[in-house]
């Protein structure tokens, strides 16, 4: 007699749970056993009936052990294919897991990433957990009302063998995992520049008081929820060796492009042609563009750049 796909879960979920208690005891085995139904609370029935309950303990667990040491702020990125004879537990794909403070965009910046290496996505656990720590970051208890909310992504994708290709994945992911974090970190500072320098353009006298009015608006609009800040950061432009140069203005960076020990002069202004550089002298306040390169946090598109001049 067929059984209905909730039930079938159940009885997956209890497997797993068994499983656990026969490796696992005392008050550590209740901890885990709370942490495997919540992991698996939201996975669709025909994505677990399918699979044993050896391997589901085994995925559980090996997210509980990413998981159980971790300093504040930190990012925990594991990329591997497990098989019994390493890991005591299979699968046909390639695992990728992280454990990061909550936080948003975290689930779409992971797949973006994982999609620009033509991987395809076939299966994603995302449980947000209560988890309480000590000062050494170690796991106290999941689940008790009394922690702070962490994120873990579980995400299956193509089968990958070469170690070299598992290490690059894992390094791009905690590239990516960075900005997600910078970028939603900074999020209100930049959302305060734009206030800020809508208030300064409203004291200060331009020639063109009308694009000034124009740049205003579009400010207040871009800060009340209408565009998603990424990165800020401040240029003051120069001269080297008769040619323009941009500098960065130490200390403004914000989200992806907080200073991260690159070179004051912009690289990217002076790859440029020269007539695309000598428009950054001309009188015009707003620019409004697509950059050549595309965003590693929230949506796949090339980032709109919005470059608002000063002048003496």
């Amino acid at each position: 007699m067929a059984t209905r796909p909730d039930e079938a879960k159940a009885a997956a979920l209890e497997a797993t749970v068994a499983r656990v208690r026969e490796r696992i005891h005392g008050h550590e085995a209740d901890e885990l056993e709370r942490f495997v139904r919540r992991y698996y609370e939201h996975v669709a029935p025909e994505d677990l009936v399918e699979r044993s309950g050896l391997d589901l303990c085994g995925a559980a667990l090996a997210h509980w052990s990413l998981l159980r040491v971790r300093s504040p702020g930190e990012v925990k990125v594991h990329v591997y294919s497990p098989n019994v004879e390493e890991h005591g537990w299979e699968c046909p794909h390639t695992v990728v897991e992280t454990v990061v403070d909550d936080m948003p965009f975290l689930v779409d910046s992971v797949s973006m990433e994982l999609t620009r290496h033509g991987s395809a996505i076939h299966l994603v656990i995302r449980p947000i957990l209560d988890v309480q720590r000590d000062d050494e970051g170690e796991l106290l208890a999941v689940e008790s009302g009394n922690g702070r909310p962490e994120s873990l992504i579980h995400v299956e994708i193509d089968r990958q063998a070469d170690p070299a290709v598992l290490e690059q994945l894992r390094v791009d992911l905690l590239r990516v995992l960075g900005d997600v974090r910078a970028a939603v970190e900074d999020w209100p500072a930049m959302r305060q520049r734009a206030l800020e320098i809508g208030a300064e353009l409203a004291q200060r006298p331009l020639s063109d008081h009308g694009e000034a009015a124009e740049a205003r608006e579009l400010l207040a609009w871009m800060h009340e929820g209408h565009f998603v800040f990424l990165g800020y950061r401040e240029y003051d432009i120069g001269s080297e060796g008769g040619e323009d140069v941009l500098r960065a203005v130490p200390g403004s960076g914000l989200g992806i492009l907080r200073e991260k020990g690159e070179q004051p002069v912009s690289v990217s202004f002076q790859e440029l042609p020269p007539e695309a550089r000598k428009l950054a002298r001309e009188k015009n306040l707003l620019n409004l563009t697509k950059a050549n390169s595309r965003a590693t946090v929230h949506r796949p598109s090339y980032l709109d750049y919005v470059g608002l001049k000063r002048f003496d």
